[in-house]
């Protein structure tokens, strides 16, 4: 008999998870998808066109409170979390709510995940979301165009709009983003790949997409990983960021530690903002769970074209949403960086936040002083141009990887800050990508 399955998600490795092992398995029947951390992706269908013959009117996804529910309704057998950037103890709690409720809890893992490619493969992926993969993604990239080698990146999943239509998608110029209507969160991971001239793939259908990645002959793949998930598409080199300031989250949280058990490197970043304790740590928790990896020191100075326009100003900092709402990094850099040069207050806008942001804060209590760039609808991009425009500050300093100016209008002056990861001492991302160049023969 076929077991009922309720795939636990967020918009991401559920759709992956299920198109690979469950899609056309006769065995199971996957009654629902619930979703969770990202808003406005519930009360959605996974329509046919992905679902398979097996599902002809697609598949519900509902809220992650409705899950024991939903057990019940549907005698689920089995539940299957996929989702990422949570603690042991959320996971374990689930498990036990779930258990608790008749059903069996799951955890699929790499071989039952990972597709193979026909090229050589690197990746990047984090304990933590907000480690830094995006730093060092761009790096790889920078390191791999030196040695005269082309390169496509394959970036997680972030499907928030029409499922069917986001089934591959394809980034090679700016405009390509506005054809997709990216949200912010979306232009944040892939403009910056492709205004250095890398072609970005994304969507729900990994196959589909690494298919047609191959099409293209890259002589290397690059998977661009997000949140703390491991990759979808088997590494040849894998790249595994830590970062001191969440000290402790390494061998925390699910499946960082997953992604820090696998890697091939591991990167100290942000070492220039960590306490000298936390960094220790850190690198006792990583020696004992992956001794034989490569180790890098590296920071993640930001770059300011006008920082003395920051001195003696009332500061609104905008930084990454996911990074300082479920990456819970209270202090990144735009506040480090406003810090730095002399602000007179990081301006709290709590209480002048409306709508979709306003909820946030909400959601995240311990969030403030700064406003995370929520633009996952366009209900939350509005709220965000709202919420700066009814914040007394003096300036806007804009921590964002894309200068979200373009996308939304703010009526007061801006500081627009970079950032790019610099390694401290040797060996360097430089080094291990020349040696995995030298390995798989494709120095030119």
């Amino acid at each position: 008999m076929k077991r009922n399955v309720i795939i636990i998600g967020a918009a991401g490795r559920d759709f992956h998870n299920f198109n690979i092992y469950y899609r056309d398995n006769p065995n199971y029947n996957v009654v629902a998808f619930t979703a969770a951390q990202i808003p406005d992706i519930d009360d959605k269908i996974y329509p046919k066109e992905l679902a398979g013959t097996l599902y002809p009117n697609g598949i519900p996804i509902r809220p992650e409170k409705e899950l024991i529910s939903l057990i019940n309704k549907y005698k689920v057998d089995e539940c299957v979390f996929a989702y990422s950037d949570v603690t042991y103890q959320y996971v374990m709690g689930l498990a036990a709510e779930i258990n608790a409720a008749g059903a069996s809890f799951v955890l699929l893992g790499l071989n039952d995940t990972m597709l193979k490619s026909t090229k050589p493969v690197i990746a990047t992926g984090a304990v933590r979301t907000g480690g830094g993969k995006s730093e060092a993604s761009r790096r790889i990239v920078d390191e791999l165009q030196a040695l005269g080698l082309s390169v496509i990146a394959i970036r997680h999943p972030m499907p928030y709009g029409d499922l069917a239509r986001q089934a591959v998608q394809r980034f090679a110029t700016i405009e390509d983003l506005k054809k997709h209507k990216c949200t912010i969160e979306e232009m944040e991971e892939y403009e910056p790949h492709v205004v250095r001239g890398t072609i970005v793939y994304a969507g729900n259908d990994y196959k589909a997409i690494l298919q047609e990645v191959e099409k293209e002959n890259p002589d290397v793949i690059l998977w661009d990983g997000g949140n703390n998930d491991f990759p979808f598409i088997k590494p040849d080199l894998m790249i595994t960021m830590v970062d001191a300031q969440r000290a402790g989250h390494e061998v925390g949280y699910y499946p960082g530690e997953t992604t820090l058990r696998i890697a091939d490197v591991v990167v100290f970043n942000k070492i220039e903002s960590a306490n000298l304790d936390d960094l220790q740590l850190v690198r006792q928790n990583v020696h004992k769970v992956n001794p034989g990896a490569l180790i890098i020191d590296a920071c993640s100075p930001a770059f300011v074209e006008n920082p003395h326009l920051i001195r003696g100003k009332r500061v609104l900092v905008v930084e990454e949403g996911p990074t300082v709402t479920h990456g819970d990094v209270k202090y990144n850099y735009g506040a480090l960086t406003a810090i730095k040069y002399g602000a007179a207050e990081l301006v709290d806008c709590r209480a002048y936040a409306v709508g979709k942001i306003k909820e946030t804060f909400e959601d995240y209590p311990e969030l403030g002083p700064i406003l995370p760039s929520m633009g996952y609808s366009e209900q939350q991009i509005a709220d965000l141009e709202k919420t700066i425009k009814n914040t007394p500050c003096d300036l806007v300093l804009i921590a964002t990887p894309i200068d979200i100016n373009r996308v939304i209008k703010i009526d007061k002056p801006t500081v627009k800050i970079g950032y790019e990861l610099q390694e401290i001492g040797s060996p360097t991302i430089g080094d291990v990508i020349k040696d995995f160049a030298i390995k798989f023969n494709l120095k030119k």
